[in-house]
């Protein structure tokens, strides 16, 4: 019996049965952690992405709560999901379930990715456990996010560019360079931070072409797959503006501004080192050990050119995205602004499995080294973000939704301590190192461990910060459609009176009508209307009394003025 469970990893069978049996397990984590959740919660995005889906399925248009056009990668996606469906709540629910079974592929692709640096199987399925358990990841795929699928197409993306510059048959060099460029073209179309993603593509395949490192026949492939993909979300951009009445985004724009304001600089300057150092600390540091090594090995012939490209795209990658989210962002005081990570979280995975690949094989020596280094490098950033943003760290706005890991790690849900998060992320991986130089033999069981805490980690952030924030989002969504006694068939007009996350919530709620923003009192009643949801009129007046000169077949049919809104019916 113990000889043939020595040998049941040597079967044919096994590690792709393994495969697939994680990857199952992954999506039914998931959805454990999302079956209570049953309307968007993160105002104007989420709503904004499933009105898109909801177009992209056939239904008809509506209002766009984010008020532009916005890419359709992933609402095109989740369609699928609201051609089934038939109310917003089992829609919602199946967005939520095509959620899981996109974000858990980040499972299969770090096996893929950490078995490429040079792990055995068991480390290789260990670590990728691991990863695909973060919180950083996990977190955001309980919501209708792009976030939910950028992680995968990011590690997909440099997966193919590393098997593109990696020695081997011209035929398998072709794909791997097509797959890197319609991966990053569909990065673009998914998110504006998809920006970078192409223009370091570019750069890549340019520099590579001029210094021949790889057959010119690849870069020909690589670059009209990058063409063609771009063209397509091109296309799919401008067949979703036509859908709508509303402006494309401006995101180049207000990054422009953000980037060249002389008074901005400071804050922009904050924010890009605030986002590294949370995203550092967010993988406990195993990805600080992958930015410290990878910057190093961009200078070291010591590593493989492929390895060193690579490495340097994804360091490259990590501070664009933090640097262009940091300019472009507004300055809405709020605490998390400074650290907000959601953007380059994308890396989470890709950082994730280089750090792990420098625990598993670093000997320990070099591994004391590259942790001493992460941890300065970790520690120098905190501390800027503190002088920088000094008291606004504690007198803005706090929002626990932005900045999860970091308040898990200081086990504190209602104040942002930078230093204290940074000395409990690098207490985890201290322990983990302790581990592996302990065990040599055994580092599988360091991945092991991380993978138990990733879970705990995730369900833990999951009860403390999504469902709470759920609850208290229910009612401007199902609350108040069940409230103001909206019915499946009904359209609506919301005043501008209104409170402006219940408009963008109902763009979505009201799922078999459509909804329209404007003020009814100066503007025509669309004909398709059967309701108008308005401020109530003051205590000491009559329900009626603020539309005085209201149409004749209009009448006031329910008040709220705890929740400030009064709702019209037709006949």
């Amino acid at each position: 019996m113990e000889r043939h469970a020595r040998e049941l990893p040597n079967r044919r069978w096994f590690w792709p049965g393994a495969l697939l049996a994680g990857y199952i397990t992954q999506v039914l984590f998931r959805l454990y952690l999302v079956r209570n959740l049953s309307y968007p919660s993160i105002h104007p995005d989420e709503e904004s992405y499933l009105v898109l889906a909801r177009v992209l399925a056939g239904h008809q248009s509506t209002e766009m709560p984010v008020g532009v056009i916005i890419p359709g990668g992933y609402p095109l996606l989740i369609s699928p999901a609201l051609r089934i469906a038939d109310d917003p709540v089992t829609a919602y629910h199946l967005v939520m379930g095509t959620n899981a079974l996109l974000n858990a592929l980040i499972f299969p692709l770090a096996w893929l990715a950490l078995r490429r640096l040079g792990l055995d199987r068991p480390q290789a399925y260990a670590f990728a456990v691991a990863t695909a358990l973060l919180p950083p990841l996990v977190f955001y795929s309980e919501f209708a996010l792009t976030d939910t699928v950028m992680p995968v197409l990011i590690l997909a993306w440099l997966l193919c560019l590393h098997g593109w510059l990696t020695d081997g048959p011209l035929r398998r060099r072709v794909w791997y360079a097509a797959g890197t460029g319609a991966t990053a073209a569909y990065t673009m179309a998914t998110h504006d931070r998809g920006g970078v993603v192409v223009a370091l593509t570019g750069v890549v395949f340019v520099a590579v072409l001029l210094l021949r490192w790889t057959p010119w026949r690849t870069v020909v492939a690589g670059l009209g797959a990058l063409g063609a993909g771009v063209a397509g979300g091109k296309l799919l951009s401008a067949w979703l503006h036509a859908q709508f009445t509303v402006p494309n985004s401006d995101v180049g724009g207000f990054l422009w501004k953000g980037l060249s304001d002389p008074e901005a600089a400071q804050r922009t300057l904050t924010r890009t080192v605030g986002q590294i150092w949370y995203f550092i600390i967010s993988t406990w540091g195993v990805g600080g050990l992958a930015v410290t090594v990878c910057l190093f090995a961009v200078f070291s012939k010591r590593f493989p050119r492929p390895h060193r490209i690579t490495g340097g795209v994804m360091v490259a990658l990590l501070v664009g995205t933090a640097l262009a989210a940091a300019a472009a962002l507004p300055d809405d005081k709020r605490i998390d602004d400074w650290v907000y990570a959601r953007y380059a979280s994308y890396l989470v995975p890709a950082a994730f499995a280089v750090g792990a690949a420098v625990l598993c094989r670093f000997r320990s020596r070099a591994l004391g080294w590259a942790l001493a280094g992460t941890a300065g490098l970790t520690l120098v950033l905190g501390e800027a973000v503190v002088r920088s943003a000094g008291s606004l760290l504690r007198t803005q706005v706090f929002i626990a939704w932005g900045m999860p890991d970091a308040l898990f790690l200081a086990d504190n849900w209602g104040a942002l301590r930078i230093m204290r998060t940074t000395v409990v992320a690098f207490g985890v991986l201290g322990i983990v190192v302790l581990l592996r130089l302990l065990a040599p033999q055994r580092v599988v069981w360091a991945g092991v461990v991380l993978a138990l805490f990733a879970g705990y980690a995730t369900d833990t952030i999951t009860e403390s910060i999504s469902y709470p924030h759920s609850n208290w989002r229910k009612g401007i969504a199902t609350g108040f459609t069940e409230n103001a006694g909206i019915r499946p068939e009904d359209s609506v007009v919301f005043g501008w009176d209104t409170d402006w996350s219940m408009r963008g919530a109902q763009a979505f709620e009201v799922y078999q009508g459509r909804v329209w923003f404007r003020d009814p009192h100066t503007r025509p009643i669309p004909a398709q209307a059967t309701v108008i949801v308005t401020a109530p009129s003051p205590e000491d007046k009559e329900p009626d009394a603020s539309w005085p000169d209201h149409p004749a077949d209009w009448h006031v049919d329910r008040v709220d003025r705890q929740q400030g809104w009064m709702t019209w019916r037709k006949g």
